[in-house]
C-alpha cells in the first residue's frame, strides 16, 4: 500500500518532548499543559495528572501512598527530579509560603510572648495559642477584676 505505519510513543516519549532545559537555574520546565496554580498536567490514560510526579516517577521510583513531592527549587513548572523531594503532607505544607507555614514559623504571639513550652498551648486540631494572652483574657472577661480595676483606677485619680 505504501501508507507509513503510525507507532504509538511510549509514555517516557510522550513525556520527555514536553520538557526544556533551563540552563542558569537548572530547571526542567514543562512546556505541556498546566494546572490553574501553574503546575505541568499530564494526562496518562484517562487521568490528568502532575508532570512533576510523572517525572519523579519516571526517573526514580514510584511515590508511596500519601506523600507528596515537594519542588525544592520553588518552581511549580520544573520536572527536573533533582530538585525534587518526597514529603509528608504536612512538612509539604510547612516549607511552602502559605499562612499555614507562615504561622508555624513564628516564634511569638501578635503581643511579643516567646511561643515556649511553657507559654503555648496546643490544640487538637494542631494551632497554638498563647497562655499569658489567654489569662489576659480571661482576667479582662472576670467582673471581680474589672472592678477591682476600676477602684485601683479611681484611687489613682484621686490622689
Amino acid at each position: 500500500d505504501g501508507g507509513l505505519m503510525m507507532v504509538p510513543a511510549t509514555l517516557h516519549d510522550r513525556f520527555w518532548c514536553h520538557v526544556e532545559p533551563e540552563p542558569n537555574s537548572g530547571c526542567w520546565i514543562w512546556i505541556g499543559a498546566l494546572r490553574r496554580k501553574g503546575y505541568g498536567l499530564f494526562r496518562v490514560g484517562a487521568r490528568n495528572m502532575g508532570a512533576h510526579r510523572i517525572a519523579y516517577e519516571l526517573s526514580r521510583e514510584p511515590i508511596p501512598f500519601g506523600l507528596q513531592i515537594d519542588h525544592l527549587c520553588r518552581n511549580t513548572r520544573c520536572v527536573n527530579p533533582g530538585h525534587m523531594e518526597v514529603v509528608t503532607p504536612r512538612e509539604n505544607t510547612l516549607r511552602g509560603i502559605g499562612v499555614t507555614a507562615v504561622l508555624a514559623k513564628k516564634t511569638e504571639c501578635v503581643r511579643g510572648h516567646r511561643f515556649d513550652e511553657a507559654n503555648t498551648r496546643h490544640t487538637p486540631q494542631g494551632t497554638r495559642h498563647c497562655r499569658a494572652c489567654g489569662r489576659d483574657r480571661n482576667r479582662a472577661r472576670d467582673p471581680r477584676a474589672r472592678r477591682a480595676a476600676r477602684a485601683l483606677a479611681q484611687l489613682r485619680r484621686m490622689t
